[in-house]
């Protein structure tokens, strides 16, 4: 099974979902930061994080949708479900510590909502080891290249440069 959407052979997929992990994790620090005393501006700069992880996360899970279509019934099937709603579900509580967050005064957090982001964050744990399953399921007979001299049998480019006619 290979993901129906890729670049140079690699599935689109697995590299969307990182960004939104990452920015919802640097949110949560920004805002523990905040938490703890520190720049009151470091309460927003963590909100404006987590609505660019949620629109990075809206795009992953397109591509999840897109890919999900061609999963065959059984095991894979569910385990690529599940990575989905995981990640819906990490995504729904930053979303809902974010339209709380939306009319307060410089758009700083609480505990509470802290409290809520880490949470979101161990649902997120749970999505990057069911994505790791993912990757080794769809690409367990795929063979990698480990070093410089397994790339000698490539052909064709992965850029081309075009020249003008004079």
């Amino acid at each position: 099974m290979q993901s129906r959407l890729r670049v140079q052979g690699h599935p689109i997929q697995p590299m969307l979902v990182t960004f939104p992990f990452g920015l919802f994790v640097s949110a949560t620090v920004f805002d523990l930061t905040d938490v703890v005393g520190g720049p009151t501006f470091l309460g927003e700069v963590g909100y404006w994080t987590a609505v660019a992880a949620l629109v990075a996360a809206a795009l992953a899970a397109v591509a999840g949708m897109i890919d999900l279509w061609d999963v065959p019934r059984g095991r894979t099937r569910r385990t690529a479900v599940t990575f989905n709603l995981v990640n819906v579900a990490m995504a729904a509580l930053f979303l809902v510590a974010c339209l709380v967050r939306a009319d307060a005064p410089q758009r700083g957090t609480n505990v509470v909502l802290l409290l809520t982001e880490l949470v979101a964050l161990a649902v997120g744990a749970v999505g990057v080891r069911l994505g790791a399953r993912l990757m080794r399921q769809f690409e367990a007979g795929r063979a990698e290249a480990t070093t410089f001299d397994a790339l000698g049998g490539v052909s064709g480019s992965t850029v081309e440069i075009v020249h003008r006619r004079s």
